[in-house]
């Protein structure tokens, strides 16, 4: 059987139930890449932004307990996933409505550059310890991004469009198949279905996969394997083993690498020539040269 039953019709829908703020789905980047990149353009790859921070949460209190409180989850989650983590996280996210709406708004220049955005992002919560969670806050992290319209994208995050995509995103999350209300795995992070005030909500991160072999839903944290067979079971059909790449072309690619990215993607630890290191409580992050110039966390250490 071919990889594709029709002309450019790929064999799978990923969707994937995201925050850029959510430490689980931080830590399960090096396995979403690697999926990713395994499929390649058998799949037409979704994201749904959660918002896991909403806009009408009560402030907390005292924000500086609820910062040390939340940096406190960070840590116990990376033990698992072995994420890097900022040493200090200096607040909560206050809502996830504008990077959401930043990721949203940036597809229109391209899905590479919306997910250039996204990892910018995630790395103003979980490398500066910083979260970019205002317009201003998410136009200072991604400016220089390769190819992004930084103006342009402060101006449609704000649009109508845009802000009811991301409601839409919002409403989709809390509409969780049936197969994830009771669910009972094994792991930190089982993926069961959040309880909410006003209903449920899927666990993030969460794939939904689905193709000629039916639905398939991989919630909470899984190991890559259980992906890939997820994968498999729902294309109906044989798909390849991992693809992995150089470290060189790892961090052409992908700009910034974690340690788990680096083993995950390229089979080594062995760290890419010329890649700007920076160090974190969790390990280091390792950035493309140029990624490295106009990246918030190395400009907020030149300024130091």
């Amino acid at each position: 059987m071919s990889g594709r039953y029709g002309a450019g019709v790929p064999q799978l829908r990923v969707t994937e139930f995201t925050d850029a703020a959510c430490p689980w789905a931080w830590g399960a980047e090096p396995d979403f890449r690697l999926l990713r990149q395994t499929l390649g353009d058998r799949a037409e790859w979704r994201q749904v932004f959660g918002i896991l921070f909403d806009e009408d949460d009560d402030p907390p209190p005292d924000p500086d307990a609820e910062a040390r409180w939340y940096e406190r989850f960070i840590a116990d989650v990376a033990a698992h996933t072995g994420a890097p983590y900022a040493s200090r996280l200096h607040w909560l996210t206050r809502t996830s409505f504008p990077a959401s709406q930043a990721v949203t708004a940036a597809r229109a220049q391209g899905e590479e550059v919306a997910q250039r955005v996204l990892r910018r992002l995630r790395e103003t919560t979980f490398v500066l310890g910083a979260p970019a969670d205002t317009p201003d806050g998410v136009y200072d992290a991604v400016r220089g991004v390769p190819g992004l319209d930084a103006g342009r994208l402060l101006r449609d995050l704000a649009s109508e469009e845009v802000r009811a995509a991301v409601r839409a995103d919002r409403a989709e999350t809390r509409r969780p198949l049936p197969e994830v209300w009771e669910l009972d795995g094994p792991g930190p992070h089982p993926g069961r279905a959040k309880e909410l005030d006003d209903g449920h909500r899927y666990a993030l991160p969460t794939l939904l996969f689905e193709g000629p072999g039916g639905r398939v839903v991989a919630p909470g944290r899984r190991p890559f394997a259980a992906y890939l067979d997820a994968a498999r079971t729902a294309a109906g059909t044989a798909l390849p083993d991992p693809v992995l790449v150089s470290p060189d072309a790892a961090l052409a690619r992908w700009r910034s690498l974690t340690g788990p990215e680096l083993e995950a993607l390229t089979g080594t630890s062995e760290p890419p020539a010329g890649a700007v290191r920076i160090d974190t409580a969790n390990g280091p992050v390792r950035l493309h040269p140029y990624e490295a110039r106009t990246h918030p966390v190395t400009r907020a250490r030149t300024a130091e």
